[in-house]
């Protein structure tokens, strides 16, 4: 392994690290969402655009994830046909709302919002729906990001109820390259998708508590045909990705 990649490890493993005890609390909110949703038959919405779209891709009939998640999916905010111009759909007001209105989203629920700059119209946008729907709203974000790039305007971590900080710096890559003033390595996805994983595990583990999670399998694991299937059926009717 290069110095270059070993560093690069390390540094995601320390922000990891710390943020296990930074976040402790705002996790455990957000598990209480969650489960308070479930028991009501709630369902959690993810939503995000550009590369913060993964983590609603991330908990999506996801073996080990959990079927009441439903991920918020529009093509023209996301990159696989055309990165430059959804990124210019990020930034452009009134997208989400046409987007949204396909899914059901009200007071028995729970919205992630990811965005790891914060301040983009999309995402913004879509917190201000969930709130205006009764959702409640968590935020998985960059909050010096966020508040670098804001220069006053109102961020994605004011607008929701719980704000999961992802630590990750300005700019979000972490590892200078030798001989030039760039910057490579990423850590908003590897750190989003622990967070919203880690939540997951702790709601999965109390509703098993409760009578049971419904939680999907691999495929290729023993009974995973019929328990998978049992849980697309039953949530089919409100998860249009399925």
């Amino acid at each position: 392994m290069s110095s270059i990649a070993d560093a690069y490890f390390s540094n995601v493993i320390e922000r990891l690290a710390a943020l296990k005890s930074a976040l402790a609390e705002p996790i455990a909110r957000a598990e209480d969402a969650i489960v308070d949703a479930a028991r009501r038959d709630g369902l959690v919405y993810v939503f995000g655009t550009g590369h913060s779209h993964m983590l609603a891709e991330e908990v999506h009939f996801r073996a080990g994830g959990l079927a009441l998640t439903v991920p918020i999916l529009a093509a023209p905010t996301m990159l696989h046909e055309g990165a430059v111009a959804g990124t210019a759909y990020e930034r452009t007001e009134g997208i989400v709302g046409p987007i949204m209105d396909r899914y059901p989203i009200g007071a028995d629920d729970v919205l992630f919002v990811s965005s790891n700059s914060g301040v983009n119209a999309a995402p913004l946008e879509a917190a201000r729906i969930g709130r205006a729907r009764g959702a409640t709203v968590i935020a998985i974000t960059s909050v010096d990001y966020s508040t670098a790039a804001a220069n006053g305007r109102e961020r994605l971590a004011d607008l929701a109820d719980i704000v999961l900080d992802n630590g990750s710096p300005p700019g979000d890559a972490v590892i200078s390259v030798p001989g030039s003033d760039l910057k490579v390595g990423p850590v908003s996805t590897a750190i989003g998708v622990t967070i919203i994983n880690a939540i997951m595990a702790g709601v999965a583990a109390r509703l098993s508590g409760e009578g049971g999670a419904p939680i999907y399998l691999s495929a290729n694991m023993p009974g995973a045909k019929e328990i998978n299937q049992e849980l697309v059926t039953r949530f089919r009717p409100r998860n249009p990705h399925l």
